[in-house]
C-alpha cells in the first residue's frame, strides 16, 4: 500500500511538473553535478595532489606495457625484413634460372644438360612453365610482405613518437604536480602566518594587563614621592634652636638701626 502511494506520489509529481513545463532532467542534472563539486572541493588539497601523484605512478605499468608492445614489433619488423630479403634473394635466382632456360629453349636445341643428367626440351619447357609460375606467386608474396612491412614499420613509428609524448607527458606532469606542491606549500605558510595575525586576543589581553600594572605601580610610586615632600619639607623648614635666636637678634638689630635712621632724618 505505501509502495503504491510513493508511486503515485511520483507520478502526480511528475504530471504536474510536465504540465507546468519544469525541465526535470535538468534539474535532476543540475543537483548530481551540485553534489559532484560539493564532494570534488571537500577534499583537501593535500589529498588530491597524493591522488594525482599516485596517478602518475600508475602510468608506469601502462608505459611499460606499450614499450613491451613496441619492442616486440621492432622484433617482429626485423623478422618481416628478413622474410622479404631471402624472398628478393630467392626471386633473383628464380629470374636468372628462367632467363637460362628461356635462352636455352631459344637456341632451338632438342636436348639440353645441366648438373651431368639430360633433358629433352619439352622437360625443359615444362620445367620453365612451372618455374615462371612459382616465381610469379612469389612475387606477389613479396610484393604484400613489402606492403605488410611498409605498413608495420610506419605503425612502428607512430607507435614509438606516442611513446614519446607519453614519457614526455608525464614529465610534463611531474613538473607541475612538483610546482603545484610548492605553491600550496606557500600558500599554507601564508595561511599559518595570516592566522597567528589575527588571533591576538591573549596579545591583547596580557599587553592590557601589562599596562595596568603598570599604571599603579607609577600611581603608588607618584604618591610616595608627594608624601615624601609633604613631610620632608616640614623637617627642612624646622629650625633648630641656635639659628632661630641668630634669626631673631638679626632682625631686632636690623629694626633699631632703621629706626635710627628715621629719627635721625626727622632731626635734620
Amino acid at each position: 500500500m505505501l509502495r503504491k502511494a510513493i508511486l503515485a506520489g511520483g507520478a502526480v509529481a511528475l504530471m504536474s511538473s510536465l504540465a507546468v513545463g519544469v525541465p526535470v532532467v535538468s534539474y535532476l542534472r543540475c543537483g548530481v553535478s551540485s553534489l559532484r563539486d560539493s564532494a570534488s572541493n571537500s577534499v583537501p588539497l593535500e589529498w588530491e595532489l597524493k591522488r594525482a601523484r599516485q596517478m602518475i605512478t600508475d602510468l608506469k605499468p601502462e608505459i611499460s606495457d606499450n614499450a613491451k608492445r613496441i619492442a616486440r614489433e621492432k622484433i617482429e619488423v626485423v623478422h618481416l625484413e628478413k622474410q622479404l630479403d631471402e624472398t628478393e634473394t630467392r626471386l633473383a635466382k628464380a629470374q636468372g634460372d628462367i632467363q637460362r632456360l628461356s635462352g636455352d629453349l631459344e637456341g632451338g636445341n632438342e636436348y639440353f644438360t645441366y648438373a651431368g643428367r639430360s633433358y629433352t626440351s619439352t622437360q625443359v619447357q615444362e620445367d620453365l612453365k612451372n618455374r615462371f609460375k612459382r616465381y610469379k606467386t612469389r612475387r606477389a608474396t613479396a610484393d604484400k610482405l613489402q606492403q605488410m612491412l611498409s605498413a608495420r614499420q610506419a605503425s612502428l613509428n607512430a607507435a614509438e613518437e606516442r611513446m614519446e609524448a607519453m614519457l614526455s607527458a608525464r614529465r610534463q606532469l611531474e613538473v607541475e604536480v612538483e610546482n603545484l606542491q610548492a605553491r600550496l606549500g606557500a600558500l599554507r605558510v601564508a595561511q599559518t602566518s595570516s592566522q597567528l595575525n589575527l588571533d591576538d586576543s591573549q596579545l591583547s589581553q596580557t599587553r592590557s594587563l601589562l599596562d595596568e600594572i603598570a599604571t599603579r605601580i607609577d600611581v603608588e610610586e607618584e604618591t610616595m614621592q608627594v608624601d615624601a615632600e609633604y613631610f620632608g619639607e616640614i623637617d627642612l623648614d624646622e629650625p633648630q634652636d641656635e639659628n632661630l635666636l641668630d634669626d631673631i637678634a638679626s632682625y631686632f638689630e636690623k629694626e633699631q638701626s632703621n629706626g635710627k635712621e628715621l629719627v635721625s632724618i626727622q632731626l635734620d
